[in-house]
């Protein structure tokens, strides 16, 4: 369901709608009340499709990121960081580049 709503407001953004069902949604179920013109049922699937596609580079990026915010103390202004902590933090935000998905991802060591 979080797709198909999301799908919904990556293609219309201002969208007012209501989902009339109990289990996973289907373009039937799709109330539009307004704000826009309503997707179509191939255009909400290719959306809702592209979006499950992109979903493990997503969740790759946020722990990533959340790695890196870990060591954003490093970089103080008060503190030099080691050439260690600074190939640590570029490689992560390196990660990226090389892998597309947490199940394939080999995350570099931290520095002690």
């Amino acid at each position: 369901m979080i797709f198909f709503e999301q799908a919904i407001h990556a293609l219309v953004p201002t969208a007012e709608y209501s989902i009339v069902s109990e289990g996973e949604p289907t373009y039937a179920d799709l109330e539009w009340l307004g704000g826009g013109t309503k997707p179509t049922e191939a255009e909400l699937n290719a959306k809702i499709a592209e979006l499950q596609a992109a979903e493990p580079l997503r969740l790759l990026r946020i722990d990533r990121d959340r790695l890196i915010a870990e060591t954003d103390w490093w970089a103080s202004s008060d503190l030099t960081m080691t050439a260690e902590q600074t190939a640590y933090r570029q490689a992560l935000r390196d990660i990226t580049d090389s892998y597309s998905s947490l199940d394939t991802v080999v995350w570099p060591t931290k520095p002690e």
